[in-house]
């Protein structure tokens, strides 16, 4: 099946662009936006994503504001053209890997927002995420590219406006695609497995660079996934997609504080060793917190890939200090966090996923919370 997209020269295969390379229903291609006020008055989250085999498109913006993480989501049919809109919500790629806008458009839900994000770093490719069961099956298999940037416009909230400028307000955003478990899961004939999930992602924002910490940590505490970056701003001369003013780094370690009777940090230090400065050390100081069902992320209702018919859309607002932070949905997250290194001050964020035992930390169980 031909769609537009076949009239550009970027055809991977002998396919028409519309083939997805396989009928995995767990295929899936995705856009995710964060952004932070730099006093941390306010923090916002933004997604979509399509899923070719399941024929469905979602998405989602939701804000933490005055207490309380605002939502609205979207769900529809996946039309052939790969459209990046669904109900009131659309993106527009105003400019590949430098400008992109997400609009949240009028709707009976009372949630509204222009916002556009310019980038301040080129993009990264994060090393690749694959993991196959034991007995073989892929897992999930994608790649992601993470920017980091400004924001500038405007967010609605039943009648609230909050004007966004690029000096207050810094994001990061990515890019992810191949497979990931997203929607309802097949019955198989396997033994079924609790999950095991030590995740931590920390982009961070300071006046004349950018970090970046991902890792994941086996329940051993082995990994099977790290990085660590220090990047430059650049320019609109620079190719954004080039590895323009990025320096990897080495010797990654991390300390984290826990909420007692949680699987959060009240606080952390991240560490890495950078070929210029040298050993580096990151001190994070919590803000607030922004649960990642807000924009989909194992919602009981929204849960990315679901379908909903033709089309659906949505809104919950839920109090930051009524969620129940050992509840399935609320224990991916993103902390809203001062960030020191030295004598530099920054934010951003350190998202922290955790499923199961992690022996290094001190967690058990599956969903247990933390205890001295």
């Amino acid at each position: 099946m031909l769609s537009p997209y076949d009239d550009f020269p970027i055809h991977p295969s002998a396919d028409p662009i519309a083939h997805p390379a396989s009928a995995d229903p767990n295929h899936y291609d995705r856009y995710w936006f964060n952004g932070h006020d730099r006093d941390g008055q306010f923090m916002f989250g933004a997604a979509m994503g399509h899923y070719p085999v399941r024929g469905v498109i979602d998405a989602a913006f939701s804000i933490v504001v005055d207490g309380v993480q605002h939502s609205i989501f979207s769900s529809g049919a996946m039309p052939t053209d790969r459209s990046t809109v669904v109900g009131p919500i659309r993106i527009d790629v105003l400019e590949p890997m430098r400008r992109l806008r997400f609009v949240v458009g009028p709707n009976e839900h009372g949630i509204e927002a222009d916002l556009t994000f310019t980038a301040t770093t080129v993009a990264i490719e994060e090393p690749r995420q694959r993991r196959l069961s034991p007995e073989g099956i892929v897992l999930t298999d994608h790649t992601r590219l993470t920017q980091w940037g400004a924001w500038q416009g405007q967010i609605t909230v039943d009648g609230t406006r909050i004007e966004i400028h690029p000096e207050r307000v810094s994001g990061t955003r990515d890019r992810s695609w191949g497979v990931r478990p997203v929607g309802e899961q097949i019955a198989t004939n396997r033994a079924f497995q609790l999950p095991q999930v030590f995740w931590l992602w920390a982009p961070l924002h300071f006046e004349d660079r950018y970090t970046h910490l991902a890792l994941h940590e086996n329940a051993d505490g082995s990994r099977w996934l790290q990085t660590a970056l220090v990047l430059e701003p650049v320019g609109a001369d620079v190719t954004p997609w080039s590895r323009t003013g990025v320096r990897e780094c080495g010797g990654i370690a991390y300390e984290i504080e826990w909420e007692p009777g949680r699987r959060e940090m009240r606080s952390a230090r991240l560490r890495f060793d950078d070929p210029v400065d040298g050993h580096t050390l990151v001190e994070l100081e919590k803000l607030t917190t922004f649960r990642m069902r807000g924009i989909g992320y194992l919602h009981p209702h929204w849960t990315h890939g679901s379908n909903h018919g033709q089309a659906e859309t949505g809104r919950e607002s839920i109090r930051v200090d009524d969620f129940d932070p050992l509840e399935l949905s609320s224990v991916h997250l993103q902390n809203l966090v001062r960030a020191r290194m030295g004598e530099r001050v920054g934010i951003g964020v350190l998202e922290e996923f955790h499923m199961g035992e992690h022996q290094p930390t001190g967690l058990t169980g599956f969903l247990d919370g933390y205890r001295v």
